[in-house]
């Protein structure tokens, strides 16, 4: 591999929320300095401004609950509000910029040294350094449940300001789970309270923390440049009609997550609408354990049976684009199964199909086609593009069920409960497209919910893993996409165009592709 070297520079009933990242170790009461006032001061008095943001995408029901990046996803929340920051993040065009690094080279395939900024400090007030990220990064690989496999850390080395990552194999997407949130770096002798709160060296301190809401002050010694003074509740809204009244009654400052057809209202010069084109999938899972869906015919029926379009440009008010595959199309590029209800009903037929009985649903051997479709209201669009389905699929004759719950993960655990789950994911976070099939679709992915299995994908899988060059992992990345779209394994609907609405005094809200940043110090309450 060629050696690099670069230089890098850069209502809302809900418990309140403290954001903590802590060590396994610590107890309550030795964690109990992370709340305390410490030699980094926050303005916390009447005099600072208030912004109240309600979210649908925090808390248990989204895994990211409390602030400690090395638990689930709560890296997410940790780096999304402010309180974290890792030593790479991803800027407007999916490309890896410096943040806590200042360079980085490869000295083998095996070994990564990265040089720290130097003048950075936890909010606990502790100096960032190499051996505070050495502490950092090995309780990580301890207690967390992905990061392990994705970074292959045989050895971590502290020296001054560098770090050094040893791997048990050539790992090229190495760096870019550097800027993964759950690899925000946080202060590990501070520790993490009772409530998940973390020391972190972003711009903002969380003061409070819970399951379902979280406070936030802005820090006066931020090493990124000044951040105006403001106290920030973070709230968590799963139900759009209350995020919509909310910022309506000037209850709520911003939102995130608000259904697209409210957003008519907003649309005009009281309020701000700051939207950006995404990663995130909206797709559906298929349950390989039912044997019915193992016939491609029938998933072929279901794929071809959905409106993308009218998914997209009527139900989300234009807010996205259809996708034919985990990542977004390229302008112009065509769905592999377009949008033919004829064709499903054709397929169905050739797999046995029919309504014998014109009770409207077709059957075989005296039973209907009946589906169960398991989803979360987490995001606003999925339970809308579940009954779009559900229409859909009555078209042609298949009845299905709705089970639209925050309980989804411990539903989904029985594969005899769902034949169907629809979800929402950021196929392309670290601009590492392997992190999708890895997470997914690969017969041993943590997230493969319905088994899916295919043994060319799995082989490409190894090829790309072990690929440094950027163009032939982009081929690879493509002929992984296309098996998985061509086999019909998952159906692949839109890609979401994400917004963050906001009254017109909120400036520098502003959302990112990849989605894991919100609050940075340019935002300001005028």
């Amino acid at each position: 591999m060629r050696k690099q070297i670069k230089s890098l520079s850069v209502a809302f009933a809900a418990t309140l929320l403290l954001g903590a990242c802590a060590s396994p170790s610590k107890t309550a009461n030795e964690n109990s300095a992370n709340t305390e006032t410490s030699s980094v001061s926050s303005d916390t008095s009447d005099t600072a401004k208030t912004l109240v943001y309600g979210t649908s995408s925090y808390g248990v029901g989204m895994s990211d609950a409390g602030l400690n990046p090395h638990e689930d996803y709560s890296g997410w929340s940790c780096v999304k509000y402010g309180v974290g920051e890792t030593l790479f993040r991803l800027n407007e065009d999916i490309e890896l910029v410096p943040w806590l690094a200042d360079s980085y080279k490869f000295v083998d395939d095996n070994t990564l040294e990265v040089v720290i900024k130097d003048g950075i400090n936890f909010s606990s007030g502790r100096k960032l350094d190499a051996a505070a990220a050495k502490e950092c990064f090995e309780d990580l690989i301890a207690v967390h449940d992905r990061a392990p496999k994705d970074m292959k850390i045989q050895e971590i080395k502290a020296d001054g300001q560098t770090i050094t990552f040893v791997t048990t194999e050539p790992n090229p997407a190495l760096l870019n789970f550097l800027a993964e949130p759950y690899t925000a770096i946080i202060d590990m002798q501070a520790g993490v309270d009772a409530s998940k709160n973390v020391s972190g060296t972003g711009p903002y301190k969380a003061t409070a923390v819970s399951d379902s809401e979280i406070s936030l002050v802005s820090r006066d010694d931020y090493w990124g440049g000044e951040v105006s003074k403001k106290n920030i509740t973070v709230k968590s809204i799963t139900d759009g009609d209350t995020l919509t009244m909310g910022l309506q009654s000037g209850e709520l400052d911003a939102t995130s997550g608000l259904p697209y057809a409210s957003y008519p209202l907003f649309e005009n010069d009281n309020y701000n609408i700051n939207s950006v084109a995404t990663s995130r999938a909206f797709f559906l899972q298929l349950n390989f354990d039912n044997e019915l869906l193992t016939d491609k015919n029938i998933r072929y029926a279901i794929a071809m049976a959905i409106d993308k379009e009218g998914f997209v440009n009527v139900l989300l008010g234009g807010h996205g684009k259809v996708a034919n595959g985990p990542f977004p199309m390229k302008d112009g590029e065509v769905s592999s199964y377009g949008f033919s209800p004829d064709k499903s009903k054709e397929l169905l037929a050739n797999a046995g199909w029919s309504d014998s009985d014109n009770d409207g649903y077709v059957d075989k051997d005296g039973k209907n086609l009946e589906l169960n479709y398991i989803t979360y209201p987490g995001r606003t669009e999925l339970p809308i593009l579940a009954q779009s389905i559900q229409a859909n699929l009555k078209d042609i004759g298949i009845k299905l069920n709705i089970n639209s719950t925050e309980n989804y993960l411990e539903v989904i655990k029985d594969s005899t409960t769902w034949d169907i789950f629809g979800s929402a994911m950021v196929t392309n976070p670290t601009g590492n497209k392997g992190y999708f099939f890895d997470m997914t679709s690969l017969t041993e992915s943590p997230k493969n919910r319905g088994h899916y299995s295919n043994a060319e994908l799995d082989e490409l899988a190894k090829t790309l893993s072990a690929t440094f060059e950027n163009e032939k992992r982009e081929e690879i990345a493509k002929n992984m996409s296309d098996i998985l779209v061509d086999d019909c394994g998952f159906i692949f609907v839109s890609h979401l165009q994400m917004s963050l609405v906001s009254k017109k005094n909120i400036k520098g809200l502003t959302p990112m592709p990849s989605d894991y940043y919100e609050f940075s110090k340019d935002l300001v309450i005028e």
